[in-house]
């Protein structure tokens, strides 16, 4: 086998590879914080959050503190849970020695041992093993609950979010992806799937700032770049990996208007993202 041979092999494989520190940041604000969005879109999830709360309505807060990597507090209550990116105040705190121990729970070989807030252990091992469980429903459904038009609507909306997320802790940390995100002007980039909720389109923006990457779900008036999917259904097929995106293209299915270059990028960062959400 020729050195040429030997060399693309490498190639490929380093582009699969995924780096325990991005991955731990896409688990914990993708994967994790996508309990927002569950908790707004399944009745199921809204009631295990609403029971979170403390005696007297206080919402039940638990921060996850990973070291040499990401932290977040996610906050449970009302029906509802909110992430708040940091270290913070919280009622259980999870720590983590490293980021693969972090992957580790995410993965299901970790068991954390909580250093605040033993005396509501019982939230995690139920609602919040619970709330997980159903994600994973979303996030991995079956055809027969797909069939559901309002389950696929939500999951779909789950799933969307999840990999808008992922594309930004991917240019942000991953060694690949930062190499694309190098090549990015500033400006902010939207992400839009038509008709989602009657001419109501899903969307989000990828914003860029010297090389960094940020989320916003509040469009400006004016952004540099648009890839807008023409329905629900066209979005989940390409999340699912039915379509061709570049085929989708051609046939007008997907629009791309503005900063085509900047786009061209984050279709690079998306091809990454493929490989930490698989």
């Amino acid at each position: 086998m020729s050195a040429l041979a030997i060399g693309r092999i490498h190639l490929k494989m380093g582009l699969r590879m995924k780096e325990p520190e991005t991955l731990a940041y896409i688990n914990l604000y993708g994967l994790l914080g996508a309990l927002k969005d569950l908790c707004a879109l399944s009745p199921e999830a809204r009631r295990l959050a609403d029971n979170a709360a403390l005696p007297g309505g206080k919402p039940l807060t638990v921060g996850f503190v990973v070291k040499n990597g990401p932290a977040m507090t996610l906050r449970f209550g009302g029906g509802s849970c909110e992430p708040e990116t940091g270290e913070g105040p919280c009622d259980v705190r999870l720590p983590f020695s490293s980021c693969a121990k972090f992957n580790g729970l995410i993965d299901g070989t970790v068991t954390p041992i909580p250093t605040k807030g033993f005396t509501k252990v019982r939230f995690l091992t139920k609602n919040f093993m619970e709330l997980t469980r159903i994600l994973e429903k979303y996030l991995r459904a079956s055809p027969e609950d797909l069939a559901d038009p309002v389950f696929f609507k939500a999951s779909t909306a789950v799933m969307f979010f999840l990999i808008a997320q992922a594309v930004v802790q991917i240019g942000n940390h991953d060694k690949i992806g930062r190499f694309t995100a190098s090549n990015l002007v500033d400006g902010v980039a939207a992400l839009s799937v038509a008709n989602y909720d009657g001419d109501t389109p899903l969307q989000v923006g990828i914003v860029v700032k010297d090389h960094r990457l940020s989320l916003t779900r509040e469009l400006p008036s004016h952004y540099h770049a648009l890839m807008e999917f023409s329905g629900l259904r066209l979005a989940r097929d390409l999340f699912d990996g039915k379509v061709s995106a570049l085929g989708c293209v051609g046939q007008g299915l997907i629009t791309m208007r503005g900063n085509l270059g900047m786009l061209d990028n984050i279709n690079r960062i998306l091809d990454r993202a493929a490989v930490y959400l698989a």
